[in-house]
């Protein structure tokens, strides 16, 4: 049985893959996808070996900064993202969340230097599972589905 592209190639852009469903609308949010001019195609709920089900993003004429990729971390730990040039994979790669995050993440603690003086937020990733974020400063633990992300200015 001939097998079917569910999503249509772009010719140049970005893949991101291997979405968790439950967290495809953070990931649109956090990438202000509603803002872009380029097409943007969404897939929801797609079949996935890995995860059961799993969404994908495919942006044309897109490449995401380190910043950006960062933040996308933070959110969703451990996708896929695929860089395509002329309808071909030219980079392949898993989103991991850095060791260190400077200027992607809020201190939730109001004393935190970082809230009242003009300076970048700088966090540790926390914990055996890496699921939460220790403020550099202040020492103020996070837990990644407690954070803040600061907007990034595109």
């Amino acid at each position: 049985m001939k097998k079917q592209l569910m999503v249509a190639a772009i010719k140049d852009g970005t893949v991101i893959d291997h979405i968790p469903s439950n967290k495809l609308f953070a990931v649109v949010n956090l990438l202000h996808l509603d803002r872009m001019t380029s097409a943007v195609t969404i897939g929801y709920n797609l079949e996935s070996q890995e995860l059961g089900r799993k969404s994908i993003i495919k942006i044309a004429d897109k490449f995401f900064t380190d910043e950006e990729l960062n933040q996308l971390a933070v959110v969703c730990p451990n996708l896929t993202l695929c860089i395509i040039r002329d309808y071909d994979v030219v980079e392949k790669r898993t989103v991991t969340l850095p060791d260190e995050l400077h200027g992607i993440v809020h201190c939730t603690n109001p004393k935190c230097i970082t809230n009242n003086e003009p300076m970048k937020t700088h966090f540790h990733v926390h914990g055996d599972d890496r699921n939460a974020l220790k403020c550099h400063y202040c020492n103020t633990i996070i837990k990644l589905d407690k954070i803040k992300l600061v907007e990034i200015k595109n």
